[in-house]
């Protein structure tokens, strides 16, 4: 976030080559003097002022990103299509273009016509809100914290369950192979049962009012 930029009479919607230069280098007041020179050969900045070498690296900055297809370009503010021929004093860059090739190319860089500069008030609402943030940021990991300790009991309770589920299926497994001799021991257990039914105790005297097993069949 910007504020108000204190250099906008600086500002264009577009630009020439050597415009955006002197514009980088904080040169605007000494725009009128470089302009008088016939800048379609930069090195003649390196002699005619010495004493600003800013301004041929820069110009020759841009105009490398424009050869090289980094920059977007146009004529006289109308942008054409990458790679098409336009004479160097009819070319020009739209202020967005410019910006947004400084941004990703030259990220230390911060030309106040292009960049504008972060005033108190803004600094303060940005504190705030990297605050705000923060303290989101904080409630999130605490519930993300309990979702992953309730998802940690939920796979326990899960796997509990699938534990039992194998035990119960190995009891009805067993059950299964032993079924045979189950039977005969029950039999066996049934067969004595009945004979001591029908028995008599030393004394002669009988256990059960029923005389035959006819009699059990019919109950």
């Amino acid at each position: 976030m910007y504020g108000p930029n204190p250099h906008s009479s600086a500002e264009k919607l577009f630009y020439s080559p050597i415009e955006a230069a002197i514009r980088w280098c904080g040169l605007v007041n000494y725009e009128a003097s470089i302009l008088e020179l016939t800048w379609n050969y930069p090195e003649r900045l390196i002699s005619a002022f010495p004493q600003w070498p800013c301004l041929y690296k820069n110009l020759e900055k841009i105009l490398d990103a424009v050869r090289n297809l980094e920059l977007r370009y146009g004529l006289l503010g109308i942008a054409v299509s990458p790679g098409t021929p336009v004479d160097l004093k009819l070319l020009t860059i739209r202020h967005s273009d410019l910006k947004s090739w400084m941004f990703h190319h030259y990220p230390d860089e911060r030309p106040s016509f292009l960049f504008h500069e972060i005033t108190p008030d803004q600094e303060s609402i940005r504190y705030g809100t990297y605050l705000i943030l923060l303290a989101d940021r904080d409630a999130l990991q605490v519930q993300l914290k309990s979702t992953e300790t309730k998802l940690q009991e939920l796979m326990a309770e899960l796997a509990a369950a699938g534990l039992e589920r194998e035990n119960l299926r190995s009891l009805a497994d067993s059950a299964k192979e032993i079924s045979g001799q189950s039977k005969a021991g029950f039999l066996n257990v049934i067969g004595a049962l009945v004979n001591t039914m029908l028995g008599s105790s030393e004394s002669g005297r009988r256990h059960s009012i029923f005389d035959s097993q006819d009699l059990l069949s019919i109950l």
